[in-house]
């Protein structure tokens, strides 16, 4: 069975992804913004989950929280799962925070980042941000075809891991709203599915998937020039490098 650390796990999507994945009888590591979050996941507590705690908004929070993961031992995998819709952070939380922790855990052999279709409408261009990436000049499409492309980049500069960017639907979650066409258990079947299977197809790397079918992503987020100078702003945001 499988070690898996979902971002982002106290409602939502990540919150099911976790419950699932201790139904099929993973191990898993969730994580809350702060120690107050962690009674909503307290039954899977319970269940023999583990908790990290950290604001993914904060960098140096972001930190503690890979420290926290690598101290629990090895994962087998990550599911970049956090994301927020609109404010000052965007970029840090949907962005900046998946890259810092990528770079500061133990490197796991698959890792999963939470993409949208909306990162179609995206801007394939980093001049405008920031070096906090302020909420003017980043919206919510910027930061995940901006995360996409670092699922992209990651799949091209570690081939020893297994790296894949998911769309899991407009679902009825809390960021979603109840009025949410998509499935809701179909919108975390994919990353379990890409975190766990020996299928051929979730042993594979570098992919854009929507219910675990291959998708069509931006195709900037293929141009290996805007994903190295991702990789590099990110550096220089976070203070550590890809190795």
């Amino acid at each position: 069975m499988a070690r898996i650390f979902i971002t982002g796990s106290t409602d939502g999507l990540g919150r099911a992804t976790a419950e699932s994945l201790l139904d099929s009888g993973h191990r898993v590591i969730v994580h809350a913004r702060s120690a107050g979050r962690l009674a909503a996941v307290q039954d899977l507590l319970d269940r023999g989950a583990l908790s990290v705690i950290g604001d993914l908004s904060d960098v140096g929070e972001t930190r503690d929280v890979a420290d926290q993961v690598n101290r629990a031992g090895p994962v087998d995998a990550v599911i970049h799962n956090a994301g927020i819709l609109t404010g000052a952070d965007i970029f840090q939380v949907n962005v900046a925070a998946p890259y810092l922790l990528t770079a500061l855990i133990h490197r796991p052999h698959r890792l999963i980042y939470l993409s949208s279709g909306m990162h179609r409408g995206g801007r394939a261009d980093l001049t405008g941000i920031t070096r906090g990436g302020a909420a003017h000049s980043v919206s919510y499409s910027d930061s995940k075809l901006y995360v996409t492309a670092l699922a992209f980049a990651v799949a091209r500069l570690w081939p020893d891991v297994l790296s894949n960017a998911v769309d899991p639907g407009w679902v009825p979650t809390r960021m979603g709203g109840r009025g949410a066409p998509d499935d809701l258990r179909l919108g975390h079947v994919t990353q379990e599915w890409l975190a766990t299977s020996d299928d051929p197809g979730a042993c594979t790397s570098g992919g854009y998937w929507h219910h675990q079918h291959l998708q069509k992503a931006h195709r900037a987020a293929f141009d290996h020039r805007l994903q190295d100078e991702l990789v590099d702003h990110l550096a220089r945001v976070t203070g550590e490098r890809l190795t």
